[in-house]
């Protein structure tokens, strides 16, 4: 059953390599850390939240939104098969009505800051900034081309994006989830700014990331999405 149906628009990706020790406390039970060329990889993620349905409905004020969220990968044997997903270390959103339903529904740790977002097209590049404020605003920008590309196989786009499943971790037990969607065509990335104290917004175990630079930067056009109802796996 599908419980929420949106678009992810525009995806501003930035990606960090980062011990994998750092991730052991956070990694749901069950699942393992899933390894790019033998990186492990943390990315924080921008993006737009478009015409939201939960359970079918429109929520009034809820349905166009900003998301930033910061996330590292994993992955799960079932059936002799991998099922590739990913673990949120924080989302945050603009409206406290998001946070308490992803909060209670999918034990996601979301929190609301005000935000806002900017995103212009020129005739040869596109800019795209992603901002919140807790006391002071922060920012991911990406300056990039105009024309969207088709993903190129076993690359590091690919693994960044084809992580179809959320996986979460509430005391001794772990849930996932299903998303759902097609391949994403991306953008070539000109330019970059971040803006952002890790540590403030994240916590101690990210303040490295404060001067650390990217492994990488991507910006993906994205697509309809589709989350089903979690389900206990642990």
């Amino acid at each position: 059953m599908n419980f929420l149906k949106a678009e992810w628009r525009k995806l501003a990706i930035i990606n960090y390599e980062i011990d994998p020790e750092i991730l052991i406390k956070y990694l749901p039970e069950g699942t393992e850390l899933d390894f790019y060329k033998g990186k492990c990889y943390i990315s924080l993620v921008g993006f737009m939240f478009l015409n939201t349905r939960l359970l079918g409905l429109r929520i009034p004020f809820h349905r166009n939104f900003e998301e930033v969220n910061l996330r590292f990968y994993v992955k799960k044997r079932e059936n002799n098969a991998w099922k590739r997903g990913v673990v949120f270390i924080k989302e945050i959103v603009p409206k406290p009505a998001l946070s308490f339903i992803a909060n209670a529904i999918y034990n996601e740790n979301y929190k609301t800051l005000p935000m806002k977002n900017a995103i212009a097209k020129k005739e040869h590049e596109m800019l795209v900034t992603y901002s919140w404020k807790d006391k002071t605003w922060h920012s991911m920008e990406i300056t990039a081309d105009l024309q969207a590309l088709p993903m190129e196989s076993d690359s590091e786009f690919e693994f960044i994006t084809e992580h179809y499943y959320g996986f979460t971790k509430n005391d001794n037990k772990t849930s996932e989830y299903e998303v759902c969607h097609p391949q994403w065509k991306y953008y070539l990335v000109k330019d970059h700014q971040l803006k952002i104290d890790f540590e403030r917004i994240y916590g101690k175990d990210f303040k490295f990331l404060n001067i650390q630079d990217p492994l990488s930067v991507m910006l993906a056009e994205g697509s309809e999405i589709k989350v089903k109802i979690k389900e206990y796996i642990v």
